[in-house]
């Protein structure tokens, strides 16, 4: 039997979507999913947007380029659909670059040959407990499969307000062949980071290139 591989994120729906919400997740969400991308030019990858704040800024910020998000957590999906569509349900021309993914980004990675110039990770779980350690998503594993899916000079951007996860995903980066340094990149306001769950004072960055 093949094993089968550890989810890295908790539930996959929070509270009761809205009507338009759900009608937005049938109709809107199947017509922007990530296929038929290019292979080597003007991507950017999002893994777990939240609710798609950066996500957004990124989408207006680089209108040329086509941006990926993969979010597994419906109301995510669902919290940015809603903010990139009009009252009509079509999508806002700022964001017609915009494609989800609404699942586990290993199974999008593995099934594209697609590479990035960004591939962005803000505040992923990081899986506090020591017992659920197994399920930080940024092992160096992860990070090697990540490495293969950037372009010449692309990078691996990280955030977390979790300094115990910051310096354990620097610990897996060692393992990689990545070049890592820590940049001073000024807070990136999200949904997540407002809430501060980990009690800093701000948010830690890792660049990774190959």
């Amino acid at each position: 039997m093949e094993k089968q591989e550890i989810r890295t994120f908790g539930r996959r729906h929070g509270k009761k979507l809205s009507a338009r919400q759900n009608t937005l997740l049938d109709t809107v969400l199947p017509a922007i999913q990530p296929v038929g991308l290019p292979t080597n030019t003007g991507l950017i990858l999002e893994i777990g947007f939240g609710s798609g704040e950066h996500l957004r800024e990124i989408s207006r910020e680089n209108p040329d380029k086509i941006i990926i998000g993969a979010e597994p957590f419906m109301n995510g999906v669902a919290s940015l659909l809603s903010a990139i569509t009009d009252e009509s349900n079509s999508i806002r021309s700022e964001y017609k670059n915009i494609r989800i993914f609404p699942d586990d980004v290993r199974d999008f990675l593995r099934d594209t040959d697609s590479k990035f110039e960004q591939i962005w990770v803000l505040h992923p779980d990081p899986w506090p407990k020591a017992r659920h350690e197994k399920r930080r998503l940024l092992n160096a594993d992860f990070l090697m499969l990540l490495s293969k899916h950037l372009t010449r000079n692309g990078e691996i951007i990280i955030g977390t307000d979790h300094w115990e996860y910051f310096d354990w995903i620097i610990n897996q980066a060692k393992l990689t062949k990545l070049f890592i340094c820590t940049p001073d990149i000024k807070t990136i306001h999200t949904r997540y980071q407002e809430k501060n769950k980990a009690g800093t004072t701000v948010p830690k960055y890792l660049l990774l290139k190959n």
